[in-house]
């Protein structure tokens, strides 16, 4: 099953990601988005549609309840809803900025 991760408004105004299935039409692996003060300002919480009462990201939406599609969904927005759905941390970049383009550094040489 081919997907794309969808950023939508659904027809009760909740904003929400999923996992897009353009043959049945449906949103999957659903979380909510809400939106929470903090120090250093807004911050995003990504959580389970249906929190607290259903703690696995495991709820499909139909697409007939989306009131709006954003068109572009923001990388870092994807990667931090790929990271709540799998408990797994992404990092982006490589080997932390290893240039090996010109061979192996120095250091792991031996002669």
């Amino acid at each position: 099953m081919a997907y794309t991760v969808r950023l939508v408004k659904l027809v009760t105004g909740e904003l929400v990601l999923g996992k897009y299935d353009a043959d049945a039409k449906t949103l999957s692996e659903v979380a909510l988005m809400q939106m929470a003060p903090s120090q250093q300002g807004m911050q995003i919480l990504i959580l389970p549609y249906g929190y607290p009462f259903d703690p696995g990201f495991s709820g499909v939406i139909k697409a007939e309840h989306f009131m709006y599609e954003y068109a572009r969904l923001p990388d870092d927005l994807e990667t931090k809803y790929l990271e709540a759905i799998s408990n797994l941390t992404l990092h982006t970049g490589g080997l932390g900025g290893l240039n090996l383009k010109d061979g192996p550094p120095d250091l792991l040489i031996r002669k």
